[in-house]
């Protein structure tokens, strides 16, 4: 019953918004406060569930995609994101560019947050479409693809890293078996599934289309790189300080502090208006004003972030994702299958891939712990599994419908069913590795 609760209110958010053309942000709380009274939540706590969810979802991405939407929005206008897409064709072509771009995203997904890097690659990704004349898919779902790989199955993403405690995993192994394994993942759903795309109607996000300047307006190759990408840099040296100095002490405190992603993004902000603003002959009052105009960008995704907040709260606080999980825990079935499977069930009931992989490793620990299961490939199945189905109670999910202008349905057609590539074949690779270990 609490299945089908949720499958019709899924329906019903996805018919409000894709036939009624309600705002996705009214209809996650119409959906959210009905399925909360369905699933037998007291009146008196419904607000405060979607209240809760709608300030968790927010207080974990508000300041990561609006600073990164600044730093897009000025990285395009000042001409850096034009300057990159031109080395990158230069260098690789503009028929290879999804598969350039895959390899971007997957190195710049391995040391950054999911929602960090998706805000620094997309004005590099609709430069390179907008200048060549690129389909706006083909190219930039390569590298989401890459980067939702990373998300999933490598440290030291959180979910990954996590896992690896919690099942008593070797961090070094089930990396190196998560290398093996993402590559084959990431080829399929990305260029390949990708090229396919072209025919999808999609455009980049208005405030990241811009003009096209000429040769000498724009800024240097290593300024535009570096600034662009500063966030990546200075995240992965504070991750290489973090492993060289002793924990507990000052200094790695310091380096803890100094290496959250909300920091990272506000420190760039200063140094890209210097960079790219006044040291180009912008006074400061024109940055602050293209730092403005980028917030009325991404107003919206965020309102819709938060509305799949509140309906990821409600489903949690009813305990409709353990529900789920433990009725499927009684499966006769493969450790490594079940795994995936427990945690695909969650995932699609709260929408977050770390929260599902987290979840389902209290219920799966045991299992683990039992013996019979290469633990570090446990940490992979799970990983797969929080991946699965990304649908409309996933931010990222509306992330990626909003930046490329895709419609509710083509998303559920491009982004839900590369995501879900990515977890299956994910799953594929480890069952093959543990046939042949």
């Amino acid at each position: 019953m609490p299945l089908a609760i949720v499958a019709v209110a899924i329906l019903g958010l996805v018919a409000l918004v894709a036939w009624g053309k309600v705002h996705p942000f009214l209809a996650f709380i119409i959906v959210s406060a009905g399925a909360a009274l369905a699933l037998g939540m007291p009146p008196g706590q419904v607000a405060g569930a979607i209240r809760k969810g709608i300030g968790a979802s927010l207080g974990a991405l508000a300041i990561v995609i609006v600073a990164g939407a600044m730093l897009g929005k000025l990285v395009v206008e000042s001409g850096a994101a034009q300057r990159i897409a031109g080395v990158l064709v230069e260098a690789f072509g503009a028929k290879q560019m999804a598969w350039a771009m895959a390899a971007t995203g997957f190195i710049v997904g391995i040391p950054l947050f999911y929602g960090v890097g998706f805000v620094l690659l997309v004005p590099i990704i609709f430069a390179c479409i907008g200048r060549y004349g690129l389909p706006p898919l083909v190219v930039g779902l390569p590298a989401l693809a890459a980067m939702s790989v990373a998300h999933g199955l490598l440290p030291p993403h959180p979910a990954p890293t996590a896992l690896v405690a919690a099942f008593h995993a070797d961090l070094g192994t089930t990396l190196l078996y998560g290398l093996i394994v993402a590559i084959p993942a990431l080829v399929i759903a990305g260029p390949l599934f990708a090229r396919n795309l072209a025919g999808i109607p999609a455009r980049p996000l208005e405030g990241f289309q811009g003009k096209v300047l000429a040769e000498e307006q724009l800024p240097g190759t290593a300024v535009s790189i570096l600034t662009a990408l500063l966030p990546a840099v200075l995240l992965v040296a504070a991750t290489l300080l973090e492993w060289a100095v002793p924990k507990g002490g000052q200094v790695a405190s310091v380096i803890k502090f100094v290496a959250d992603p909300d920091l990272v993004m506000i420190l760039t902000l200063a140094v890209a208006a210097v960079t790219l603003g006044i040291s180009r002959g912008r006074s400061l009052p024109q940055v602050m004003g293209t730092y403005t105009a980028a917030i009325n960008d991404v107003a919206s995704i965020l309102l819709m972030i938060g509305g799949s907040g509140a309906f990821k709260e409600v489903l949690v606080q009813t305990g409709v994702d353990t529900m789920i999980a433990t009725s499927l825990g009684s499966l006769a079935i493969d450790p490594l299958v079940l795994g995936w499977l427990v945690t695909a069930a969650i995932r699609v009931c709260v929408g977050s891939a770390t929260v599902a992989g987290l979840t389902a490793a209290g219920l799966l620990e045991p299992l683990v712990a039992a013996g019979g299961v290469d633990p570090n490939l446990m940490v992979l199945a799970v990983g797969a599994g929080s991946l699965a189905l990304s649908h409309v109670n996933d931010g990222a999910f509306w992330m990626f419908k909003e930046y490329f202008q895709v419609s509710l349905v083509d998303t559920l057609k491009t982004w839900t069913v590369m995501e879900t590539i990515v977890s299956v074949v994910g799953l594929a690779g480890v069952l093959v590795l543990a046939r042949l270990l």
